[in-house]
């Protein structure tokens, strides 16, 4: 059988660009050689794409941007063309591609702007569409839409960060002290990985973290802040999908689950599988498989939920891109439940192109 030939983005105009790095790295080390030869496509800060042919090595330390082992490329919106667009000595070319998967974290990656792009060219691609990414990205209308299919969610109110001026800051005040109370978390609505979120224990402290958040959007979500155990779920699957057997929880050791906690020291511990009743762990799965199709997701998700009084669940959020570095929940949560990460990763592309012949039929 011949290999099929799979483009691996990574890095991106976003917050999460390092992170996307350590995850892509992680996936090309991962991806089963047998079937795919990969195609690496690295995207800088500020937008540039590149085809990247030197040591893996590189990638996750950023090293190979200064490699000259790349050249420009661009991904061609034209369906006939079913490829990228590699420059040449001969003027630009075309590298086939059959399918691509977006390691690409938050903002101009995971937010439906790549997807859109995506399914413009015609090419299956691993992960959610361009709505449904749009959607779990921006919290404020996960929790609309989730609310109205009544999924539990955390008590939360949202605004514009251009209202958080003049009269309109003591307005805002006013509602968060009658709705929320305090402590609450103030988040950007559409940002990811823990940027920008603060948490907010008084009426003084909201100036600085409302600046925080403004700072990665112009959308500003403040929650309750919730005190229970942050669970997370991990979701496989297009029309029927399936939740991991096991859920994980993890035991922070900031006073949040913040974006250093996460990636960079390494001190919070997970504990895989949550210590949770069966009864509790069983209705997040059940829960996180229906948001997932609430949502429209395909291909994946790592649902995160806050459980209250060991019993209480709500539903956080959706990542439609999580993390796969070596530390990551996502494939994790997958091994623990007996799917091992080279399998995880032949299971998702296999998705895609299931996705894509029944896009196709429609």
């Amino acid at each position: 059988m011949q290999k099929k030939k799979i483009a691996v983005l990574f890095g991106g105009c976003s917050s999460e660009h390092e992170v996307s790095r350590v995850s892509a790295f992680s996936v090309i080390q991962n991806l089963p050689r047998d079937k795919y030869d990969i195609v690496r496509v690295g995207i800088t800060k500020d937008g540039r794409w590149f085809f990247y042919t030197g040591p893996d090595e590189k990638i996750p330390t950023g090293e190979w941007e200064h490699s000259d082992e790349k050249c420009r490329a661009f991904l061609c919106p034209d369906r006939n063309v079913h490829g990228l667009a590699v420059d040449s000595p001969d003027g630009f070319r075309i590298l086939p591609v059959d399918c691509v998967f977006p390691v690409l974290h938050g903002r101009n990656g995971e937010d439906g702007t790549v997807q859109g792009l995506l399914e413009l060219s015609g090419l299956p691609f691993v992960g959610c569409g361009t709505l449904a990414s749009a959607v779990c990205m921006d919290k404020a209308i996960t929790h609309a839409l989730l609310a109205n299919a009544g999924v539990p969610c955390a008590k939360y109110l949202w605004f514009f960060s251009r209202k958080y001026t003049g009269e309109g800051v003591q307005k805002i005040k006013t509602k968060i002290e009658a709705r929320l109370g305090y402590p609450v978390f103030v988040k950007p609505a559409n940002s990811g990985s823990s940027v920008g979120v603060t948490k907010v224990n008084s009426e003084k402290e909201l100036d600085a973290a409302v600046a925080a958040a403004a700072a990665e959007s112009d959308k500003i979500l403040v929650e309750e802040a919730v005190s229970g155990q942050e669970v997370e779920c991990a979701v496989l699957g297009n029309s029927d999908p399936k939740a991991s057997s096991v859920v994980g929880e993890i035991v922070a050791s900031a006073a949040f689950y913040d974006y250093d906690d996460k990636y960079k020291n390494g001190t919070s511990k997970l504990n895989i599988p949550a210590h949770l009743d069966e009864a509790v762990s069983e209705e997040i799965r059940s829960t996180a498989e229906r948001a997932f199709r609430i949502l429209g997701c395909r291909g994946l998700a790592r649902v995160d939920f806050f459980v209250r009084n060991g019993n209480e669940i709500l539903l956080n959020e959706l990542n439609t891109m999580p993390g796969f570095t070596p530390i990551s929940m996502y494939p994790k949560l997958w091994n623990a439940s007996g799917v091992s990460y080279g399998d995880l990763l032949d299971r998702l592309i296999q998705l895609s192109f299931q996705n894509d012949a029944q896009d196709f039929k429609r």
